[in-house]
């Protein structure tokens, strides 16, 4: 028996993969991510979108070495020190514009329900192989009508959790 192999490729919101990832008291190794994407949907290009920071220059390095293609928008400064920078405009160019006829299909790294449109054009083209949930909490409402789509990350806690030298992020908190 034989099985077709897609051209698949990711398309990660990285800030709600973060967050919705430490809402669970636990932080992601993305070197980790990467190999489980890698392993467990064959994808063949990983796109992980940011806001660009100058000061995390070392960090998106050892991204790009991990094996992801990193698209970044340029960030806004806020008065409390942080930084705004919503990259959902930038995802959806790079999925339905830029990069449409280099895969087959396409797995979305996020819970939030702005890609509602996005999830649809890509199922009714046949293009839409998962969206990859942080969390149940996360998962917006508007994503219950791709429920066979969905695949939650909190379930592989025990494959993706960051760890350091004294064991599990969440002990040390």
């Amino acid at each position: 028996m034989t099985s077709k192999y897609f051209k698949i490729y990711a398309f990660i919101d990285s800030q709600n993969l973060n967050l919705g990832i430490q809402s669970l008291g636990w932080k992601l190794d993305f070197k980790k991510f990467y190999i489980f994407l890698k392993h467990k949907f064959r994808i063949e290009k990983a796109y992980l979108f940011l806001g660009y920071i100058p000061k995390y220059r070392e960090l998106y390095e050892k991204l790009e070495g991990y094996g992801y293609t990193i698209l970044f928008k340029p960030v806004t400064p806020l008065r409390n020190g942080k930084h705004k920078g919503n990259v959902d405009v930038e995802l959806v160019l790079q999925a339905i514009w830029y990069d449409y006829n280099n895969y087959e299909k396409a797995i979305i790294v996020s819970g939030d329900g702005d890609f509602y449109s996005l999830y649809k054009i890509l199922k009714q083209e046949n293009k839409l192989a998962r969206i990859c949930i942080p969390n149940y909490k996360s998962k917006s409402k508007l994503l219950d009508t791709f429920n066979s789509y969905t695949y939650m990350l909190e379930q592989n806690r025990g494959k993706l959790e960051k760890v350091g030298r004294r064991g599990p992020t969440s002990r040390r908190l």
